[in-house]
C-alpha cells in the first residue's frame, strides 16, 4: 500500500501554492509514495477577496478536517500574518477537535512550509509558532534543519526558508518564488516522504 503525503496548504495569492506544488513533486519522487494537494477552506467572503485583488482559487480540492486522518504524513503550507499562520489556516486547525480527541494524528510526521511579505516578516516564527498546533496533535514535526546543504548558505541572492522548512518572499506581491527556493521546497517533500515512508514501514 503506498504511502500518503498530503501537502495540505492556503494561499491568497499563489506564492505558498508555487511551493506546495513543488513540495509535491519532490515526495512523489520518492518511490512508493503518492503525494496529494489539498487546500484549506477560504474563511473570506469573495466580496472582500476581491477588494485585496486575490485571484480566483485553484482548482486544487479543497481538504475536510476528517480526511486528514487518511494521510500517513503531511506538510502543511500557509503565508504569514504578523509573523503567525494566516487565519484560514488557524480555522481549519481549530476545527480538527474531533481528530484530537480521538487522536488520529499522533505519531504522524509534519513538516512546514510558509511565504512572508519581507526579510523580517516571520521566516521562522511563523513556523516556530505553528509547531504548537502539530504538539496539541501528537505529531511529530520534521524540520529540514541544514539537510539542503549548500543552498541554506546562500548569501548573493535573497532566498526565503529556514532550517523549520521551505518559504518564499512575496514582497509587494509581484515577487514569484525563486529557482532556489523551488528547488528547497523539493528537497523539503523528498525528505518528508522518505521519513513518512520509513516510519510507516516500522510500524
Amino acid at each position: 500500500m503506498a504511502t500518503k503525503v498530503y501537502i495540505v496548504f492556503y494561499s491568497m495569492y499563489g506564492h505558498v501554492e508555487r511551493l506546495a506544488e513543488e513540495i509535491q513533486k519532490g515526495a512523489a519522487s520518492v518511490e512508493g509514495v503518492e503525494a496529494k494537494l489539498w487546500q484549506v477552506p477560504e474563511t473570506l467572503p469573495d466580496e472582500v477577496l476581491k477588494k485585496m485583488d486575490a485571484p480566483p482559487k485553484s482548482n486544487i480540492p479543497i481538504i475536510t478536517p476528517n480526511e486528514l486522518s487518511e494521510g500517513d504524513g503531511f506538510v502543511f503550507g500557509f503565508p504569514t500574518r504578523f509573523g503567525m499562520m494566516a487565519a484560514q489556516f488557524k480555522a481549519f486547525m481549530d476545527a480538527t477537535g474531533g481528530l484530537w480527541r480521538t487522536q488520529q494524528l499522533a505519531g504522524k510526521p509534519a513538516g512546514i512550509f510558509y511565504s512572508t511579505g519581507s526579510q523580517g516578516g516571520g521566516q521562522e516564527t511563523t513556523p516556530l509558532t505553528a509547531i504548537t498546533q502539530l504538539v496539541h496533535h501528537g505529531m511529530l514535526f520534521v524540520p529540514i534543519g541544514y539537510t539542503f546543504g549548500t543552498g541554506m548558505f546562500e548569501m548573493e541572492q535573497v532566498k526565503g526558508g529556514s532550517p523549520y522548512g521551505a518559504g518564499t518572499f512575496a514582497g509587494d506581491g509581484s515577487r514569484q518564488p525563486s529557482e532556489l527556493e523551488l528547488a528547497q521546497a523539493f528537497h523539503q517533500g523528498k525528505y518528508l516522504a522518505t521519513i513518512t515512508k520509513k516510519l510507516k514501514g516500522a510500524a
